[in-house]
């Protein structure tokens, strides 16, 4: 029999599943590609004292800077955080944990969590702060720290392109930290741009398939916006550039 996947809203989406001291896996890069819609159904829930994993922590008003202006989340485990001040005031003030990780660790820890892998070895952070009360080991002459792979209660992902049985296709960028996540959550919410018919994705350009998603929303009006816009003044008509 068929399962459905298919729900009204994010807060239908994710109807029983939030509770206070979970760890919430979240996709995107920067403002690209994240579940901004799924993101807003958590903070209208008031689910409180989350360990959040994502490569950032949105910025001070919008994404994931959202449930940190609410004092939703206790814990980060991020890669980059320069674009939000609140995070920023928060970790100098006690009252923010976080687990700094170099980007590709980061990365490849989501990734072997959701592969099964429990721990893997790599020469990043060898001799630094990242590597402080972790294993290392050599091999073949070289020195390799221990990283765990990472899992989470709830995986939100933002894909550009969905249908009924979960495949994916994420855009470009967006194509980030989101298909890996899919993967490592014990349950994986996707909130989408289009919703097609099944059959209709090009079988070979599917990013995620169905079988890691368990929740699929259709989003609209989604605010796309830019984290820090930088041009270059016009150019008079007439004039060389």
């Amino acid at each position: 029999m068929a399962v459905n996947k298919i729900y009204a809203d994010p807060k239908a989406a994710l109807a029983g599943l939030l509770r206070d001291g979970m760890t919430i896996m979240s996709g995107g890069f920067g403002l690209c590609g994240i579940p901004e819609k799924l993101i807003a159904a958590i903070a209208d829930s008031g689910v409180k004292g989350l360990t959040v994993i994502s490569n950032n922590c949105g910025v001070d008003d919008f994404g994931l800077g959202i449930l940190l202006k609410r004092g939703q989340i206790d814990r980060m485990v991020s890669s980059y955080v320069g674009e939000n001040r609140l995070f920023e005031q928060l970790y100098l003030a006690g009252k923010l944990q976080l687990e700094f990780n170099p980007q590709g660790t980061l990365a490849e820890r989501i990734r072997a969590g959701g592969a099964g892998i429990p721990a893997f070895f790599t020469k990043t952070g060898v001799g630094t702060l990242v590597a402080v009360g972790k294993e290392t080991r050599d091999f073949d002459g070289e020195t390799y720290v221990m990283e765990r792979g990472l899992t989470a209660d709830l995986a939100i992902v933002k894909a550009w392109k969905g249908d009924a049985e979960g495949n994916l296709m994420y855009r470009r960028t967006a194509r980030n930290f989101n298909p890996m996540m899919a993967t490592a959550g014990r349950f994986t919410a996707v909130e989408v741009e289009e919703l097609v018919e099944v059959g209709s994705l090009d079988k070979d350009a599917i990013h995620t398939p169905g079988i890691y998603v368990d929740a699929l929303v259709l989003g609209q009006d989604y605010d796309k916006r830019i984290e820090q816009l930088t041009t270059r003044p016009r150019v008079a008509e007439g004039t060389a550039a």
